[in-house]
């Protein structure tokens, strides 16, 4: 059986989310170059690109950019839009040369989507194993704290110039958050990510490879806290 992340990132997911908008992905690169000192020259690599909006930002700068993800239909976007060189891999297994990158980036809770935490150290120990001797690694990820305390069950929510009804639940303990999103007619659509706290995603960085070197809690350069409404790390490798 198929896992959700396999099939969830389409044309769908696109006309679902449209406001996670190349000015988002914008703040997000804005504050990865003011806070380490990212070079014209540096290779980088975003894991999970999807459809290239982070890409683009950094392509604007003038900053080389390979992007890895999952889904063919957002690589195809990334391709086209970003024109950036792409390649279909899991994050558990990437295809790149070790410590051949300068950079790796997974932004946006990119991260989180698999049922053991096993596999969650796998991709940080792929993603980390491709950066040279002091290179940089960036993982942007939500506030479990923050999605746990201000969960919504329902809601009903007009996207794509329709009304959907969304629902989210904590699930094995709240180590998971659930969302569905059902259209109308009944299609629905289903994610799931793992609530790992900082502290918790501290350690994993650190058993895979990195060293954090700082923690922010927002795309504007705010200090992590419970109100704050990203984990955002900067480690580097040995």
């Amino acid at each position: 059986m198929a896992e959700w992340f396999q099939e969830w990132f389409g044309e769908e997911y696109l006309r679902l989310y449209p406001h996670r908008d190349d000015a988002d992905a914008e703040r997000a690169v804005a504050l990865i170059v003011e806070t380490i000192p990212v070079g014209r020259d540096w290779r980088v690599l975003d894991v999970a690109c999807g459809a290239g909006r982070h890409a683009r930002a950094f392509r604007a700068r003038g900053i080389s950019i390979i992007g890895v993800d999952l889904s063919m239909h957002l690589l195809q976007r990334a391709r086209e839009t970003a024109r950036i060189p792409v390649a279909r891999a899991d994050m558990r297994d990437l295809p790149i040369r070790p410590r051949s990158m300068d950079l790796a980036v997974n932004l946006f809770t990119s991260f989180g989507y698999f049922e053991r935490d096993f596999d969650h150290l796998r991709a940080l120990r792929e993603m980390l194993g491709t950066l040279r001797p002091g290179g940089w690694f960036v993982l942007d990820y939500l506030n479990a704290t923050m999605v746990k305390r201000g969960l919504v069950a329902r809601e009903e929510t007009r996207l794509a110039d329709r009304e959907f009804t969304v629902e989210r639940w904590l699930h094995d303990g709240d180590r998971f958050v659930v969302k569905t999103i059902t259209a109308p007619g009944g299609r629905q659509f289903m994610e799931r990510v793992r609530l790992y706290g900082q502290d918790e995603l501290v350690g994993m960085v650190t058993a895979a490879g990195g060293r954090v070197r700082r923690k922010l809690g927002s795309y504007a350069g705010d200090p992590p806290s419970d109100d704050a409404p990203r984990a955002i790390l900067f480690a580097q490798t040995a």
